[in-house]
C-alpha cells in the first residue's frame, strides 16, 4: 500500500486517538489499552514499509502518549491489583510473546544438552551438581527415598527459604538482561543444563518416575516461571540493543518497566511453587500416584494458561 493511501485509510482513527490522548474524549483503561494495541500495529506497519517517513515519527509520538496514559498515570480504582494481573500483564506478554518463544527454545535446547552430556560423560553430573549432592542422593536412593532432600527442614522454614531463593534466581534472570541479554542467556542455559543432567541422573539410577512425582509437584511452576523471567531479561536486553525509533534511554525505560511488570506476574506462581515444595513435595512418596499427577498437571495447566493462552484471549477481547 502506498503511504498516502495508508494515511488516508487511518487518518480518522488517528484523530480519534488524539482526542482520547489529550482528554477531549473520555476512555476507560480497557479502551485505552485497545487503542494502544491498534496504534502499535499501525506503527509496526509504518516502520516496515515507510521506515524513514514522518508518519513513523507521528505514530511513535501517539504511541508514547498513550503509553503514558496507560502505564504512568496512577489508577485510583480499587481493582488496580486485579486489573494488573487480569489485563496489564497479559497484554504485555502478548506484545512480547516472541521473547517468550525464544526463552522456551533456549530452555529445551539446553535441557537436551544436559541430558546428552550426562549420558555420554559419567563425570558431567558431578561437575554440574557437585560431589556432595550426588553422593547424598545416591545414599537416599539406596534407602528407597530418592527425593529425601526435599524432606529436610521444617515446612515453614523450607517454604520461606525456597521461595526467597527462587525469587533471587528470577531476579537474576530478569536484571542480568541489562548486559544485552547475555547475562540472562547464561543464567538460563546454566539452570537448564543442570535440570537436564539432574533428571538424567535419576533416570540412570532407575528412579526417574519417582523423581518426577516429587520434583515436578513444585517444579512445574518453578521452572516455567524461570523461563518467563528469562524472557523478561531478553526484553530488557533487546530494549538496549534495538531501540528502534526511540532514543536508547527511552527504549531502556520502556523495556525495563515492561519486563518488570511481566516479572511481577510470575511472583504469585513462584510463591505457590515454594509453598508446594515446602509443604507438599515431602509427601510425594506416600501420596497416591493419581494425586501427584493431578497436582503436576494442574499446576502446569494453570501457569501455561496464564502465560500462553490467556494473553491472546485478552488481546482479542480488547481488539474486537
Amino acid at each position: 500500500m502506498r503511504e498516502v493511501a495508508f494515511i488516508k485509510q487511518n487518518k480518522q482513527k488517528w484523530l480519534d486517538f488524539e482526542q482520547a490522548i489529550f482528554g477531549k474524549s473520555k476512555k476507560n483503561p480497557d479502551e485505552m489499552a485497545s487503542l494502544y494495541i491498534h496504534l502499535v500495529n499501525d506503527l509496526s506497519y509504518a516502520q516496515t514499509y515507510y521506515p524513514k517517513s514522518k508518519t513513523v515519527v507521528y505514530l511513535n509520538y501517539l504511541a508514547s502518549q498513550i503509553y503514558q496514559k496507560i502505564y504512568k498515570t496512577k489508577r485510583e480504582e480499587k481493582n488496580r491489583f486485579v486489573y494488573f494481573f487480569s489485563t496489564e500483564v497479559p497484554l504485555l506478554v502478548h506484545q512480547y510473546r516472541r521473547y517468550l518463544l525464544y526463552a522456551f527454545i533456549l530452555f529445551f535446547g539446553a535441557v537436551a544438552i544436559g541430558v546428552v552430556s550426562a549420558r555420554y560423560d559419567e563425570n558431567f553430573v558431578r561437575l554440574i551438581l557437585g560431589d556432595s549432592y550426588v553422593n547424598t542422593t545416591l545414599e537416599s536412593i539406596k534407602k528407597g527415598n530418592p527425593v529425601a532432600v526435599y524432606k529436610s527442614g521444617s515446612n515453614w522454614g523450607s517454604f520461606i527459604g525456597i521461595t526467597l531463593n527462587n525469587l533471587y534466581v528470577g531476579v537474576r534472570c530478569y536484571i542480568y538482561g541489562i548486559f544485552g541479554g547475555i547475562g540472562t542467556f547464561l543464567v538460563l542455559i546454566q539452570n537448564s543444563i543442570m535440570l537436564g543432567s539432574f533428571q538424567y541422573f535419576f533416570y540412570k539410577q532407575g528412579v526417574f518416575w519417582v523423581s518426577v512425582r516429587g520434583i515436578w509437584i513444585h517444579g512445574s511452576m518453578e521452572i516455567f516461571g524461570m523461563v518467563v523471567e528469562s524472557a523478561c531479561g531478553f526484553i530488557l536486553g533487546a530494549s538496549i540493543l534495538f531501540p528502534r525509533t526511540y532514543s536508547r534511554l527511552n527504549s531502556f525505560k520502556i523495556g525495563f518497566k515492561d519486563g518488570l511488570k511481566i516479572f511481577l506476574g510470575t511472583v504469585p506462581f513462584t510463591i505457590a511453587a515454594g509453598f508446594l515444595e515446602g509443604f507438599i513435595t515431602r509427601y510425594s512418596i506416600v501420596m497416591p500416584i493419581w494425586l501427584s499427577i493431578f497436582i503436576i498437571l494442574g499446576t502446569l495447566s494453570i501457569i501455561s494458561f496464564y502465560f500462553l493462552v490467556y494473553p491472546t484471549i485478552v488481546y482479542k477481547k480488547l481488539n474486537s
